[in-house]
């Protein structure tokens, strides 16, 4: 049974879009008794390699479908905070009018106008904070370095000049 989503077999959704890779029958080629280590490497590093293959292409797939899902509810998340934003200058008028009750209108205002100036410096200044607080990312920089050491072929000087090293033609 075939759809736009996917198609079912025995209660296994396969999502549309990713391919069958079929593993292929080292049996029916050679007999393994009498095939050589060599051969059997091969066949056994063949058919890792494909079930790799179509271990990432799955993940793929669904890592897809909910980042779409994902991005829809962020989407909607945003217009609701829009929405709120849009609404809270109604607010601001209510509690302009309100304060008008007990003041000149322009006084009440001028209260309401420096009440959201205090509000915007208190929220810039804790963001500034924050921001303040950021620091480079010391185990990802120190992991890198190490990783750089023990890959044959690299160099400790930095990516830059590793990436140098790939490009150039080998000479050895």
């Amino acid at each position: 049974m075939s759809s736009s989503r996917g198609t079912s077999h025995a209660d296994t959704t396969v999502p549309a879009g990713v391919s069958s890779i079929p593993l292929t029958d080292v049996d029916s080629r050679s007999n393994p008794a009498t095939a050589s280590i060599g051969a059997l490497v091969k066949d056994a590093t063949t058919q890792v390699s494909t079930l790799v293959r179509a271990e990432v292409e799955l993940a793929k797939a669904e890592v897809t479908g909910e980042i779409k899902k994902g991005l829809q509810g962020s989407v909607l998340f945003v217009l609701a905070l829009a929405v709120l934003i849009f609404s809270s200058f109604f607010f601001f008028f209510f509690l302009a009018e309100l304060l008008n009750t007990w003041v000149v209108r322009w006084l009440a205002f001028l209260i309401v106008f420096l009440i959201m100036v205090v509000i915007t410096a208190l929220l810039a200044f804790l963001g500034y904070l924050r921001v303040k607080k950021l620091r480079k990312p010391e185990k990802t920089i120190d992991s890198l370095k190490a990783t750089a050491t023990v890959i044959p072929g690299q160099r400790s000087d930095g990516p830059e000049l590793a990436a140098k090293d790939v490009r150039a033609p080998l000479t050895r």
